[in-house]
């Protein structure tokens, strides 16, 4: 694997596919003297070094998903470092891009990455390229430009025979999904695949009579806490059947969840008074309210006194109360009293009405504008930030329901125009000031993102949350790996009983640019204990030990296991409750979880059937 960058998420990617999938990586960085950031270089080498040592020693449990030594291929080697000023034909040529598997091009700028990834894909016509694009629009077209360009390169218009794909992501888009798990549920360790957001979640030992949810599927059996007892000093046994995890005893399991918020709901919703709500304030409401229970009451008095018909006294009080019925001369002190009444309250109507004509106008005419903090909300979540990460954040969570309220300094950021378009709350304020995140009703929110692009303002915004409320759930972004890590465990110490995270952007985004490295079938990676599961995306022909067998015969106990099949349709998405006895058909698609020797061993003999081919 071969990865060029700049900035951290290179390092972290890097560290990524040797760690967790034990890949032979070469990083290429720009020369120290020529960088934005002196220390890249030095980091790099600081994280080779330490992975080196770390890999070494435990690459005996992670090699293969199984617990055994790695196979004779597998590269004893840790992560090779290369210095170059940009990744032109020469560099590329250097750093072994035409033996190599993939090439991952995260530099910060678009045109340097799409001008390498040409490049790179003339020499290799087989290299799965990875790119780092802000671009979506332009991501799309370089993708299917170089697609074409591998096909006709390698004289396979259909690209059946190898797998050369080009795929453009960027961090703002990978990150999102991590920092709003991080803000529901603590962790990030999430997979997001068909709309949703899976995560494993370690449940301790099932309790005599104590039944627990199932989850989606149980992944894994964690290594048993009595050491002395037989067995007790193996490690976790990937993808059980039902009897191992039935005879478990007292050992934990990793269960597949989704992940879902559970707090309130949102705010408002379809039918007359949600409408009428948003087209008038809250006092003029009231005020409405007000004048029409003066205009019933003044009914039923005239009703009362005069003892006409009801229908008749309501008649009568409106042309009172609009000035166009005759004086009551010659009437009873009675009805005299009540037309004047009436007169009265018509004039005070006049300035309501007028305030509701020019209230409902201003309303239409400014449909686009920002929305505050509802009266009374609680349980939300609390956005700082509407930047490029901030934006991607806002539209997961509201994708999931979740209460927002913004907080953006600049008026012309990028997000409030999506902020309108989802009528998101925004209060516009620097959050360093005092009363911003009074505004945004921090004192009852269920979490707080801070994801500006400021460390030291993320780093500010959340004390000044904790002193506001200790117990309060954060979740900021920083930019340094190794500075967020400091934070966290400075936050923790503080305040031991509060959820603290801090995230960096690179840390988050590394996990699904090494699973496109992988292949695109690769949707990601969760490690279990010292060990790792894949999750990949499959296509049922082709592979003889899934084709034409049922969910229940394709499952193999400790190497893969079929989790979903794809639907298409009017309604296209992921089936995660498929019985046994389905048979996996030629056409299906199919969301499996597998050890990495197990998918080695199921991915490569269909390659090995190609090449003989």
């Amino acid at each position: 694997m071969v990865v060029c960058g700049d900035d951290g998420l290179a390092h972290r990617l890097a560290a990524e596919l040797r760690g967790v999938y034990g890949e032979q990586v070469t990083l290429v960085v720009p020369a120290s003297e020529r960088t934005v950031r002196p220390p890249v270089v030095g980091r790099a080498r600081a994280a080779s070094a330490l992975l080196d040592r770390v890999v070494n020693a435990a690459v005996g449990l992670t090699g293969n998903g199984n617990g055994a030594a790695p196979a004779g291929g597998e590269p004893p080697g840790g992560i090779r470092l290369m210095e170059a000023v940009e990744p032109n034909e020469t560099a590329l040529a250097e750093a072994g891009v035409e033996r190599a598997d993939a090439l991952a091009l995260v530099y910060d700028d678009d045109e340097t990455n799409i001008r390498a990834a040409l490049t790179a894909r003339r020499l290799n016509p087989r290299l799965r390229l990875v790119l780092r694009l802000y671009n979506r629009r332009l991501g799309q077209h370089i993708e299917e430009l170089l697609d074409q360009a591998a096909a006709l390169a390698s004289g396979d218009p259909g690209g059946a025979g190898f797998d050369a794909s080009t795929t453009v992501l960027s961090d703002a888009d990978t990150s999102s999904p991590a920092l709003a798990a991080t803000a529901l549920t603590g962790t990030s360790k999430v997979l997001q695949t068909g709309g949703l957001l899976l995560r494993a979640v370690e449940r301790p030992p099932a309790r005599a009579g104590v039944d627990s949810a199932p989850g989606l599927a149980t992944l894994a059996l964690l290594s048993p806490t009595d050491t002395t007892g037989p067995g007790g000093d193996q490690g976790p046994s990937l993808l059980p059947d039902a009897a191992t995890v039935r005879d478990g005893g007292d050992r934990a399991t990793v269960v597949l969840e989704q992940v879902s918020y559970a707090g309130p709901p949102l705010p408002g919703g379809r039918g007359v008074m949600p409408w009428f709500a948003s087209l008038f304030s809250r006092r003029l409401r009231w005020s409405l309210a007000g004048m029409v229970g003066c205009v019933i009451a003044l009914a039923v008095a005239l009703w009362l006194v005069t003892g006409i018909h009801p229908l008749r006294a309501f008649y009568l009080t409106l042309l009172d109360l609009f000035a166009i019925d005759d004086p009551a001369i010659g009437e009873p002190v009675g009805r005299q009293i009540l037309q004047l009444l009436s007169g009265l309250v018509g004039l005070l109507l006049l300035p309501v009405l007028l305030a509701a004509v020019l209230e409902a106008l201003g309303t239409f005419r400014t449909a686009s504008s920002l929305r505050k903090p509802p009266r009374g909300l609680s349980g939300h979540v609390v956005l700082l930030g509407l930047g490029k990460i901030g934006t991607r954040v806002l539209t997961r969570l509201r994708e999931l329901n979740i209460p927002v309220v913004c907080v953006e300094s600049d008026p012309e950021a990028r997000g409030l125009a999506t902020a309108r378009r989802l009528r998101v709350p925004v209060v516009l304020g620097d959050v360093t000031q005092e009363g911003v995140l009074e505004a945004a009703k921090i004192r009852r929110a269920h979490a707080l993102l801070a994801v500006t692009s400021a460390d030291t303002t993320n780093l500010e915004a959340v004390l000044y949350a904790r002193a506001v409320r200790p117990d309060l759930r954060v979740v900021l972004r920083l930019y340094d790996d190794d500075f967020a890590t400091a934070v966290y465990r400075t936050l923790r110490a503080a305040h031991p009983r509060a959820s603290t995270r801090s995230r960096s952007v690179s840390h988050l985004a590394a996990p699904a640019f090494a699973g496109a490295m992988m292949g695109r079938q690769i949707l990601g990676a969760f490690p279990v204990e010292r060990r790792v599961l894949l999750f990949a995306a499959v296509d049922v022909g082709g592979h003889p030990q899934l084709e034409g067998r049922t969910v229940g015969e394709a499952f193999r106990a400790g190497s893969w296991r079929v989790l979903a099949r794809e639907e298409s349709g009017d309604a296209p998405g992921l089936a995660w409750d498929l019985p046994d006895t389905y048979v996996l058909q030629a056409t299906d698609r199919v969301v499996l979880a597998a050890t990495r020797r197990g998918l080695a061993e199921l991915l490569g003999r269909r390659r090995r059937e190609r090449a003989g081919a």
